[in-house]
């Protein structure tokens, strides 16, 4: 019986690694791979070992960025500190900005609770966030978790949290429809629940 060499067999597992890639896309992406010129394959994974690299988390909040910086939201002297926008991930907030009617700033919280696979507070950056408000130039938090339970747990928790503090809680409107995830919606549809969000 006719098998695959090694080398791409190998190519293939860690194809499957990635999110979405099925054993068969990965073959597909495998065998593509290897009808590239040299010098593009060569391009490619310069390419992602610079992102492994230089890719990191902005130290102020979590959203993407570069070489240990602020990411492009923070360094914005322009954007209302006043209103901090609070998401599972990193591409939540990209999500966000492709709508383009937010103009505040980012929290990542680094996931959503989840007792059953283990993910307690202290797993997110929820100590950090509560630091962020208690500076006091924060006037109101949009929740802006997933709408799948993990998410609505975690909502709930933060508005516990924030209970007393003087901040005004919001969420976003359900725009977005139950289980779905923030970095897969339109921007038309993340604009709408944005501009109609709800008090938490």
């Amino acid at each position: 019986m006719l098998g695959l060499p090694q080398a791409l067999s190998d190519l293939i597992e860690l194809l499957t690694r990635l999110p979405g890639i099925g054993p068969k896309a990965a073959e597909r992406l495998g065998l593509a791979l290897l009808r590239w010129e040299a010098a593009d394959v060569d391009k490619l994974g310069r390419a992602f070992s610079e992102a492994a690299s230089r890719v990191t988390e902005c130290p102020t909040c979590g959203c993407l960025a570069q070489d240990g910086e602020l990411c492009a939201v923070c360094d914005d002297g322009s954007r209302d500190e006043s209103v901090l926008c609070v998401v599972e991930g990193p591409l939540d907030a990209v999500a966000l900005e492709r709508g383009g009617l937010f103009n505040g700033r980012y929290h990542v919280l680094g996931g959503a609770l989840s007792p059953v696979s283990g993910v307690l507070p202290e797993d997110l950056s929820i100590e950090q966030l509560m630091e962020r408000i208690a500076d006091g130039k924060v006037r109101e938090v949009i929740v802006a978790t997933n709408a799948s339970p993990d998410g609505e747990a975690t909502a709930l928790y933060l508005r516990q949290e924030l209970e007393g503090s003087g901040v005004k809680l919001t969420r976003l409107a359900r725009g977005l429809p139950s289980g779905s995830q923030l970095d897969y919606a339109d921007a038309a549809t993340l604009a709408s629940a944005l501009e109609n969000r709800t008090e938490l």
